[in-house]
C-alpha cells in the first residue's frame, strides 16, 4: 500500500502544472524556501520507503490548498478534512485522501487523525461580525477535540497552528514582536477566539508536550482568495470603495506562498518547537499601494478618501444600530475594518528569520497580480469569478 501511494505521488509530481523538479512552478528559480524531504525528520532513512502522513484542515481554502500541494511535492502523503458537500475543485487530480468531517460537529472528528504524523490546522471561522460563540465553536471547541484526538493517537511529530497577527491589541504597531501579550478581549469574535486558541495550544505544549508551532500571519492574499480581494475589487468597480485617512500607514500583508514557506520550515526545524512566530512579507505596503494595485489591475480610478475622524465617529452608532436590528451581515463600517484600513500594522519577523531561516521571497506586487488574475476578472471580461 505504501509503495502504491509513493508511485501515485511520483506520477502526480511528474505531470503537475504546479510542481517542477520539486519547486513551485510559479517560482521556477526556487526563490522560496528550498523543498525538503520529510523522511529524516521522523527518524527514517529514505531507503525505508517511509511516507509520513500530513493532515490538513481547511484544505480547500487558499492556505490549505497551497499547503496540500507543497506537502505532496515534499513527499508527504496528505489527508484532507472536508465537509460534506464541499466543493473539491481545489483538490482535483491531486493524490489526496479526503475524510469527511465538520469542525462544527466534534463527533465527526474522533478518528480523523489515525496514523497522522503532522497536522497543519488552517481552518477557522473567519469574519468581523456576529456573536463570539459562533466563532468559538470552530476556532476553540473544535480545536480542543482535535488536540484530544491527537493526544489519544500518541504518534504526532508536529502540530502547526495557523493563528493571526490579529491576536495583538488593536493599536498602532511599529516592530511589535512575540513578547507582546495577546488580546483576549479582541475587536470581534474572530480575533478573540484566535487568541483563545493560542492559549489552548500553549497549554497542551506545557502540559502534554504537544510538539506544536504557532505561526501568526497577517492579511493573507494570493491565488485562491475567494473573499477579501474579490470583494474589494467589486467595490472598486462599483465606485463604492473609500480610503480612510491618508492611506499611508503600513498593512501586515502576507503572501500565501511566503506563509506556506514558513509552515514547511516549522515542520522541518526542531529549534522552533513550542514557539510562536510572526509571519509577513519582507516588504510591507501602505493602503494606498494595496488598494491602488487592485485598481490599476482592474483599470478603474483609485478611490477617494474620507477623514479618519469621520469614520471613527460613525463606527459605534453604525455597529450599534446593526446589533439592535440583529443584522446577519456586517454593516458598511466596523471596528475591524477601521483597524484594517487605518492602523500601522508593522510586526517584527526577526524571530522567524532566526529560528526558521524564513526569507519571504515573493514581493507584494508579484503576489497581488497572482491573486487578482486567479480571483477577479478585468474590465475586458464579463464577470467577476472566484478561484476554486
Amino acid at each position: 500500500m505504501k509503495l502504491r501511494n509513493l508511485l501515485v505521488v511520483f506520477k502526480w509530481v511528474k505531470k503537475s502544472k504546479y510542481v517542477t523538479d520539486g519547486l513551485d512552478a510559479r517560482d521556477p528559480q526556487g526563490k522560496g524556501s528550498a523543498m525538503f524531504r520529510p523522511f529524516s525528520l521522523f527518524g527514517f532513512g529514505e531507503q525505508k520507503m517511509f511516507q509520513p502522513v500530513m493532515f490538513v484542515t481547511g484544505a480547500t481554502g487558499m492556505v490549505g490548498s497551497c499547503v496540500v500541494r507543497r506537502a505532496l511535492s515534499a513527499g508527504f502523503r496528505v489527508r484532507a478534512l472536508v465537509r460534506p458537500r464541499t466543493d473539491l475543485r481545489a483538490l482535483e487530480e491531486l493524490p489526496v485522501e479526503t475524510v469527511q468531517g465538520d469542525l462544527a460537529e466534534p463527533s465527526s472528528l474522533e478518528n480523523v487523525l489515525s496514523g497522522v504524523d503532522v497536522v497543519v490546522h488552517t481552518a477557522a471561522h473567519v469574519g468581523d461580525w456576529g456573536p463570539a460563540e459562533k466563532y468559538r465553536a470552530i476556532n476553540v471547541i473544535a480545536l480542543e477535540h482535535l488536540l484530544t484526538a491527537a493526544r489519544r493517537e500518541g504518534r504526532l511529530k508536529r502540530w502547526i497552528q495557523v493563528s493571526s497577527l490579529g491576536v495583538y491589541p488593536a493599536r498602532h504597531h511599529y516592530g511589535t514582536d512575540e513578547s507582546e501579550i495577546v488580546d483576549l478581549q479582541g475587536l470581534d469574535g474572530y480575533t478573540r477566539t484566535k487568541a483563545e486558541a493560542e492559549v489552548i495550544v500553549n497549554q497542551h505544549i506545557r502540559q502534554h508536550q504537544l510538539p506544536a508551532v504557532i505561526v501568526r500571519p497577517g492579511f493573507i492574499y494570493g491565488l485562491g482568495d475567494r473573499h477579501v480581494v474579490p470583494r474589494l475589487a467589486e467595490r472598486l468597480r462599483a465606485g463604492k470603495m473609500w480610503l480612510i485617512g491618508s492611506g499611508n500607514r503600513l498593512l501586515n500583508n502576507t503572501y500565501v506562498g511566503n506563509l506556506v514557506d514558513a509552515i514547511m520550515l516549522s515542520i522541518q526545524r526542531e529549534q522552533v518547537l513550542g514557539q510562536t512566530v510572526n509571519i509577513r512579507d519582507g516588504r510591507l505596503v501602505t493602503r494606498k499601494e494595496f488598494i491602488g494595485a487592485i485598481a490599476d489591475f482592474l483599470k478603474v480610478p483609485h478611490p477617494r478618501s474620507i477623514p479618519e475622524w469621520v469614520a471613527r465617529s460613525l463606527v459605534r452608532p453604525v455597529e450599534g444600530w446593526a446589533r439592535l436590528r440583529s443584522a446577519g451581515e456586517a454593516p458598511i463600517i466596523t471596528q475591524a475594518r477601521i483597524k484594517f484600513m487605518t492602523l500601522n500594522l508593522e510586526f517584527s519577523i526577526e524571530k522567524a528569520q532566526s529560528l526558521l531561516g524564513y526569507n519571504p521571497s515573493v514581493d507584494f506586487q508579484e503576489g497581488i497580480k497572482e491573486s487578482l488574475s486567479g480571483s477577479v476578472a478585468t474590465d475586458d471580461t464579463s464577470e467577476t469569478s472566484a478561484a476554486a
